[in-house]
């Protein structure tokens, strides 16, 4: 059993910063990358931005520039900083993290934590 603790999310004024954390737990015996996807109401759920356990970051055009994901991989704990906060990026912001234990590699989702951008 893997869990994914996500925490960070609230209401912001536009133009203002979150920082979201999600923390794996739980049966893993090492970690391929991790990410974040949102999901707007009445919208598919989207990339935001994912990042390899060497490094590699991958955003979505609209978190360029804007956002930032970092890992720390002692922790196994990965953040996205999110700046120049829009009424438009209001959304559930979900974890996920692959990774792979005795019985092989495997994709988790944390259940998601409410940003809302709005004065």
């Amino acid at each position: 059993q893997v869990q994914l603790v996500e925490s960070g999310g609230g209401l912001v004024q536009p133009g203002g910063s979150l920082r979201l954390s999600c923390a794996a737990s739980g049966s893993i015996l090492g970690i391929y990358g991790m990410g974040w996807h949102r999901q707007a109401p009445g919208k598919q759920r989207e990339l935001v931005a994912d990042i390899t356990w060497g490094g590699t970051t991958n955003y979505a055009d609209f978190a360029k520039g804007r956002f930032t994901i970092s890992r720390d991989n002692a922790k196994n704990t990965v953040y996205l900083q999110m700046n120049g906060l829009k009424p438009e990026d209001t959304a559930v912001y979900y974890c996920n993290a692959e990774y792979y234990n005795t019985r092989g590699t495997r994709r988790d989702w944390g259940q998601g934590t409410q940003v809302t951008v709005s004065s």
